[in-house]
């Protein structure tokens, strides 16, 4: 029985989530109300305030979701132990980008990200909570770089900073510009080819070197 509730439990959350994706999508962030979310899920207003805070509890979970898959993958980037990070960006790099296309849920989720979130007074605390989000990706790409930096794959005087960023930039743009005019081409039949490219950035850009060597690790 306290089993049979607790699937009950996670099965309603799943419904939440899926109700909230949906109406984000259609009607932006800021437009959308919990009641909304309430009806498009079937449940209380109540039901959501059991498995969520608030707006942005639920954005968090609706991002969590679209990320959780590729963890394990990203986790070997910056472990010590993986003897090719480099190889592994690319692959988690190309991944993503597939992702995008393929996975209507991680589209909506990115449409909604880019698109859908508009700036307002009722937003700060998602902006907040986004703003932590991206800090948090730019501290994995540093060490994802590092660690590429001690296996040799990367230039020693790599610029971490400006490369971290060049790298989180090149990502977000061009989800945001396929997301814009989808229908240019296939960015899941194009992903490997992109991946490589930011790597060879990585790799061979001269404008992202510096004068000093980053110390051994």
């Amino acid at each position: 029985m306290v089993r049979r509730t607790k699937e009950e439990a996670m099965e309603t959350r799943f419904s939440i989530l899926d109700a909230a994706e949906q109406c984000f999508h259609e009607k932006g962030i800021s437009s959308t109300t919990l009641s909304d979310v309430a009806k498009a899920a079937g449940v209380t207003r109540g039901a959501i305030y059991w498995h969520f805070q608030d707006k942005s509890d639920l954005l968090d979970a609706l991002l969590e979701r679209m990320i959780t898959p590729l963890d394990p993958l990203g986790e070997t980037t910056r472990s010590a132990d993986e003897p090719d990070p480099l190889g592994r960006m690319q692959e988690l790099i190309s991944q993503i980008f597939q992702r995008v296309e393929k996975d209507p849920s991680n589209r909506r989720v990115h449409e909604i990200l880019f698109l859908r979130c508009e700036q307002s007074q009722q937003n700060n605390e998602l902006y907040r909570r986004l703003q932590t989000m991206y800090e948090t990706h730019l501290e994995h790409c540093s060490l994802a770089l590092l660690n590429a930096v001690s296996k040799g794959q990367l230039p020693k005087t790599l610029d971490i900073p400006s490369a971290s960023l060049t790298l989180s930039g090149f990502i977000s743009g061009i989800i945001y510009h396929w997301l814009m005019t989808p229908n240019q081409l296939s960015l899941a039949a194009r992903a490997d080819a992109l991946a490589c490219a930011c790597i060879d950035m990585l790799r061979l850009s001269p404008a992202l070197l510096t004068t000093q060597e980053i110390p051994a690790q």
